[in-house]
């Protein structure tokens, strides 16, 4: 088999980082046809599993001949491809075990976990991509960098992808990058600061935003005073508000707001596939600032992720607010159906968008000193999944709703924000929600729970206007009940696993 490569160019971190400032967007979008394309008509001949699933559709590869006849390829997902066929089959040639591969699973939260096997090129991929951010966004080519993986270290993703890509990174000379990986376990995450925060000019913390939440807390109480130590975030697998954003930045003070936090939009199908950058960040900000959402996204109440991307690497695509993505992963996926609700757009739609609205980002960003790092590639944005919802009085509710009411200032000296919400019926069978909250540690207050009842109720009214109309119709039955659970009881809030937002 071909070894797989990256693409020409991608060697040099300074020249790439160059480029994707400089050459116009159209350039990378072409270049992401070009390679989709190519991707597809490799399938088509070495992937056995594809040629039988494109025959079962009746579906011609010679149907394809230009990009134009892209869309018209049936799509793939995990129900329809992947469960369908054993692993030999979903790989080129139909070789597994003639490969040395890294294996992750899914967490199993939506159905059975399935396991992707990851190959060295991925590594690079995803070395390249945060190579970009470390440099734009931490200047680690000018700062000793201790990067602590606070993500998860087993069969998921998170942890061991994220320490694979940054050992590439610290290889090369020019960078002073150390890495520790206490994984999930917070108590090692803070002792390593502690023990080893001085001796280096910059900490990175990569974690899950719950799962900071609870660090930065526990450090402040253990006595680590944050704003001591420059500190910067990269977040991932969770969605967030710029509500958290705000807590974050007011707890560890970093110095540029737009460049010390940033999250990753990755699955275990396909690793890591865009980020934030300061511009998107400088984007979501103020659209959230000015309540003008809705200029680029189609919910207005609802603040989506939005990042930017590499289609040379990743080529997404939208149907119907559904995200598609082709790539070279581990087993190849071409249409790749990622039931992620979203879209995407192209960087000179969204600014032409921001600029009628009023919005000049090029001049916010040339302000915030952030416009030579700024690059020319497309957007995709990503709301939480419809099945991590719960459907009451025929509407869904979204943890971003409730977990923008239990970040809110008001709360977050007594609440850590986490929290699992289920409906179910009262015994005059009336629906209700509930809402599990975990207090900080160290607070029993018995009067909160009224207090978090209408926060909720006023944050869920002004986000959801379904919300607001049931209220007006059933009145307080529909206010949702609030349960304080004490800090890492073990019914809802276990520590050292990922929180579950919703039960069902």
């Amino acid at each position: 088999m071909p070894k797989q490569t990256l693409p020409k160019g991608y060697s040099d971190s300074n020249v790439l980082g160059r480029r994707l400032h400089k050459q116009p967007e159209e350039v990378w979008l072409k270049k992401g046809e070009k390679n989709a394309l190519a991707l597809f008509r490799q399938m088509a001949k070495r992937v056995p599993a594809y040629k039988d699933f494109l025959k079962n559709n009746n579906f011609s590869p010679q149907s394809v001949k230009s990009f134009t006849d892209f869309s018209k390829i049936p799509t793939i997902d995990k129900d329809n491809y992947l469960r369908k066929y054993p692993l030999e089959m979903l790989c080129w040639d139909g070789k597994f075990d003639a490969n040395s591969w890294v294996i992750s699973t899914t967490s199993g939260s939506t159905g059975e976990p399935y396991y992707f096997p990851r190959e060295s090129l991925q590594d690079q991929q995803y070395a390249v991509v945060a190579e970009q951010y470390l440099r734009n966004n931490f200047d680690i080519e000018n700062k000793s960098t201790l990067y602590v993986v606070a993500f998860p270290m087993g069969a998921w993703i998170g942890g061991v992808f994220t320490y694979e890509a940054l050992k590439i990174v610290a290889k090369n000379k020019k960078y002073n990058l150390s890495i520790i990986t206490p994984g999930i376990n917070k108590q090692g995450v803070i002792d390593a600061i502690k023990r080893l925060g001085k001796s280096f000019d910059q900490i990175i913390i990569g974690a899950y935003a719950p799962f900071l939440k609870d660090i930065l807390d526990d450090g402040e109480r253990q006595g680590i005073k944050w704003s001591d130590l420059n500190v910067g975030f990269v977040f991932s697998a969770e969605a967030f508000s710029e509500a958290f954003r705000d807590y974050v930045l007011r707890v560890a003070q970093p110095k540029d707001i737009l460049r010390n936090t940033l999250n990753h939009y990755g699955t275990v199908d396909l690793g890591t596939m865009a980020h934030e950058t300061p511009e998107s960040i400088l984007t979501r900000r103020e659209l959230v600032k000015e309540n003008k959402l809705n200029i680029l996204f189609p919910e207005a109440g609802r603040q989506p992720t939005f990042c930017q991307y590499n289609p040379e690497l990743f080529y997404f695509e939208q149907v119907d607010n559904n995200l598609l993505c082709s790539a070279f992963s581990g087993l190849p996926l071409v249409r790749y159906d990622l039931k992620d609700y979203g879209g995407v757009m192209s960087r000179k739609d969204a600014l032409s968008k921001l600029d009628l609205a009023g919005i000049n980002i090029k001049k916010l960003a040339s302000a915030a000193k952030i416009d030579k790092i700024s690059q020319n590639l497309p957007y995709v944005y990503i709301y939480e999944r419809n099945d991590f919802s719960v459907s009451y009085y025929a509407f869904l509710i979204y943890p971003e709703m409730v977990r923008k009411a239990l970040q809110s200032k008001d709360l977050e000296k007594r609440l850590t924000g986490k929290f699992t919400m289920l409906v179910d019926y009262d015994k005059a069978g009336r629906q209700r929600l509930h809402i599990n909250s975990e207090m900080k540690f160290g607070v029993a207050d018995v009067d909160l729970e009224n207090e978090v009842v209408e926060i909720v109720h006023r944050k869920l009214q002004h986000d959801s206007s379904e919300y607001n109309e049931t209220f007006k119709m059933v009145g307080d039955i529909a206010k949702p009940l609030i349960h304080l659970w004490e800090y890492e009881n073990p019914v809802y809030f276990k520590p050292g696993t990922k929180q579950k937002w919703v039960i069902k």
